[in-house]
């Protein structure tokens, strides 16, 4: 599903290459999912520390689960952190992502929630004047102002 949205993933671990084959190993075992993409390793924590993923005087990096979504010009649009205990929702990076690649392609920005195929809405003003404009153009609301992309 990332594929189809031109998405590359690349996990990367402050454990080893062997810690990685047990872990690929194990979820092809149990689970019968492969993982299809590169996992590279972290032993020294560089790029994690780099990305701003280890605190400098934190050396336990147990905790440390962040998702990035990082554009094609090497820009960091979404960073995420989740406790060790909580699960990643791969529905709602896959959602922020058509999102991100929704509102790049058309300028829309999209609600709360929204879904590929959605309305979005315009950008909010940034007049008086232009919020004066879409009140008399009849938008629901002088920031609120819904839109089909492509309209």
């Amino acid at each position: 599903r990332f594929q189809a949205l031109s998405c590359d993933l690349l996990a990367i671990s402050v454990d080893s290459l062997f810690s990685h084959l047990a872990w690929v190993r194990s979820i092809r075992e149990q689970f019968g999912i492969e993982i299809p993409f590169p996992l590279a390793e972290d032993l020294s924590m560089a790029i994690a520390s780099a990305y701003g993923m280890v605190h400098p005087s934190d050396g336990d990096t147990a905790t440390v689960r962040a998702t990035f979504l990082i554009d094609p010009t090497g820009v960091v649009r979404l960073l995420t952190y989740y406790p060790m205990a909580t699960g990643r929702n791969v529905d709602e990076l896959l959602r922020t992502l058509a999102a991100l690649q929704e509102t790049d392609a058309s300028g829309l920005s999209t609600p709360a929630g929204w879904q590929p195929g959605e309305e979005g809405v315009l950008p909010p003003p940034s007049t008086v004047a232009e919020a004066d404009a879409r009140a008399k153009a009849g938008a629901p609301a002088w920031y609120y102002q819904p839109r089909t992309s492509g309209q």
